[in-house]
C-alpha cells in the first residue's frame, strides 16, 4: 500500500504545542465512551502530544495513540494504559476489528481520508464509532479583538490550505458509516497573558511566517496585545467553536 507523504507542520514547534495547546472537556470522552460498543481499546490517530489521548486513557482499558511526528510523541504524555507509537493514520499496527472507538482530534484535515476511513472499516469492531472533531478561530472578548486580530492578519498567507476545512467544520466530507448525534459547543479556558502567546507561537503559521521573513509575528504583536491584556497575570476567558462528527461502524 502506498502511503501518503508526511505534511509534518508541527514537529518545528511540538514543544510549543504540549504546553500551550487547550484540553477538550470531559463532557465529550465521557459521551464516546457512552456511545462506544465497549471501552476496551480505543485508537487515536494524529494524536499529536496527548491532549485528547489523556481523557481517552480515564474512559478506555487501553488507548493506543500514533502520530507520524516523532517530534510530538517525545513530547507525548499520558497514563499507562495509553501506548504511544510514531505511525501514520492511515496504516496502523493495529489489528483488524480491535477497536471500540476511533479518535481524531483536530487533525483529520491533515489525512489522507479515504486511506484512513479505509482502516477505520478494518480496526473498528462491529458497532465500533468513529468520531473526529476539531475546534475553529479563538474568540477574545470585545477589549483584545482588534490586538489579536492584527496578529491574526500578519500571519493569514502562512496558513496550510488544510486550514479552511476547519473553517468549515470539515462540511463536505465524504464520511464513512452512518451517521450518529453528536455534541456540539465550545472550549473554554482561563488562561495569563503568557499562556495565549505560548497558544500563538504553536500554530504552524507563526513558524511558517518566521521561517518565510525572519521575524516572529508573536513578538511583533506581544505589545500591543498586552497593552489590551492589561496586568499579565490577570486570567482571562479564551473561547473556541467547537465541532464533532461521529459515524457508527456496521
Amino acid at each position: 500500500m502506498m502511503l501518503p507523504t508526511f505534511k509534518d507542520h508541527f514537529s518545528g514547534v511540538a514543544d510549543a504545542y504540549a504546553g500551550a495547546r487547550p484540553d477538550y472537556p470531559d463532557a465529550l470522552f465521557d459521551w464516546i465512551a457512552s456511545v462506544a460498543p465497549a471501552q476496551s481499546l480505543a485508537w487515536e490517530a494524529g494524536c499529536g502530544s496527548g491532549q485528547a489521548t489523556r481523557g481517552l486513557a480515564k474512559r478506555f482499558a487501553r488507548v493506543h495513540a500514533a502520530d507520524p511526528s516523532a517530534g510530538q510523541i517525545a513530547h507525548a504524555q499520558a497514563p499507562a494504559n495509553a501506548v504511544f507509537a510514531i505511525e501514520p493514520a492511515e496504516c496502523t499496527a493495529l489489528p483488524d476489528a480491535s477497536a471500540d472507538v476511533a479518535c481524531v482530534a483536530q487533525a483529520l484535515h491533515w489525512f489522507d481520508r479515504d486511506a484512513y476511513f479505509a482502516e477505520c472499516a478494518r480496526v473498528l469492531r462491529p458497532g465500533g464509532v468513529l468520531v473526529a472533531w476539531g475546534y475553529q478561530d479563538i474568540v477574545m472578548d470585545e477589549g483584545l479583538r482588534e490586538a489579536v486580530d492584527g496578529f491574526a492578519a500578519d500571519i493569514r498567507p502562512y496558513w496550510p490550505p488544510e486550514r479552511a476545512d476547519v473553517d468549515a467544520a470539515y462540511a463536505g466530507y465524504a464520511w464513512p458509516f452512518p451517521a450518529i448525534d453528536a455534541p456540539q459547543g465550545t472550549l473554554s479556558a482561563d488562561w495569563p497573558l503568557a499562556r495565549l502567546l505560548a497558544y500563538f507561537s504553536s500554530y504552524s503559521a507563526t513558524r511558517r511566517c518566521r521561517e518565510a521573513t525572519g521575524r516572529d509575528p508573536v513578538a511583533a504583536h506581544a505589545d500591543a496585545i498586552a497593552r489590551a491584556w492589561g496586568a499579565p497575570a490577570t486570567l482571562r476567558r479564551v473561547q473556541w467553536p467547537l465541532f464533532v462528527h461521529a459515524r457508527r461502524a456496521p
